[in-house]
C-alpha cells in the first residue's frame, strides 16, 4: 500500500496566520504561537515511514520547517478550504497513493502514533476522522476520492465535524474515529495550553 501524508500549512505572515487568536493577543505574538505549532507538526511527522506533502496557502517557502529532503512542497489551489483539500487528496490519489491522511497544523496534542494509528484503520475502514474538540476536525483519512465531504460543509464553524459525519452515513462509509484533540484557534485555547496541567511551553514572547 502507498501511503502518503499531506499536511495543510499556512505560510507563516504576520496579519494572515490565527486571525482569530491575533484578534485579542495581536498579530505579531500569534505569528509566534503558529510558527510554534509549525515546529511541533513538523517534529513529529518528519521520521514518519509514509511520503509526506506540504500544501502551502500561498507559496512554497523555503529553509523553513518542512525539510526538504523528508516533505515534497506544493501549493494549495480551491477558493475555500473543502475545495483546497479535495483537490490536495485528488492530486495524491493521482500519483497512485491509496492510503492518505490530511492534517493541519494547529493541534499541539496531535502526535506520531495518532497519525500511524490513522493510517491502520484505513486498512479496515474507508475513511477515518480526528474529531477537535471544538467542532472540527485536526485529521481526516480516506482510501479512495469522496468528493462529497468537501461540499456543503459550513467550513470555520462548530459544526464542520457533525457535518462531515452526516455526510459519511449518508455515502454508507465505514468511519473509524481518533481520539478528540484540542486545537489553538482563540486566546482560551492557548491558556489552556499554558496552564499547570498541560503544555508548558507555548508562548508568546516576541
Amino acid at each position: 500500500m502507498k501511503e502518503a501524508l499531506v499536511i495543510f500549512a499556512k505560510n507563516a505572515e504576520a496579519g494572515k496566520v490565527k486571525t482569530r487568536l491575533a484578534a485579542s493577543i495581536g498579530e505579531e505574538a500569534a505569528l509566534s504561537i503558529y510558527q510554534q505549532l509549525l515546529s511541533h507538526t513538523a517534529s513529529i511527522t518528519n521520521d514518519l515511514p509514509v511520503d509526506k506533502f506540504v500544501f502551502y496557502s500561498s507559496y512554497i517557502a523555503q529553509r523553513d520547517a518542512w525539510d526538504d529532503k523528508h516533505f515534497v512542497k506544493q501549493v494549495q489551489e480551491g477558493n475555500d478550504l473543502g475545495e483546497r483539500m479535495k483537490n490536495a487528496f485528488t492530486a495524491i490519489f493521482e500519483k497512485g497513493y491509496n492510503k492518505i491522511v490530511i492534517i493541519g497544523t494547529d493541534c499541539p496534542e496531535l502526535k506520531a502514533d495518532i497519525i500511524l494509528n490513522a493510517f491502520t484503520h484505513l486498512s479496515s475502514q474507508d475513511v477515518v476522522i480526528g474529531p477537535a474538540a471544538d467542532g472540527g476536525y485536526y485529521l481526516l483519512g480516506m482510501k479512495q476520492p469522496n468528493s462529497p465531504l468537501f461540499e456543503n460543509i459550513r467550513w470555520s464553524t462548530n459544526v464542520v465535524f457533525d457535518e462531515t459525519i452526516v455526510k459519511c452515513e449518508a455515502l454508507k462509509l465505514h468511519y473509524f474515529l481518533l481520539p478528540v484533540l484540542k486545537d489553538i484557534d482563540r486566546e482560551e485555547d492557548l491558556q489552556y495550553f499554558k496552564s499547570e496541567n498541560n503544555v508548558q511551553h507555548y508562548h508568546t514572547d516576541i
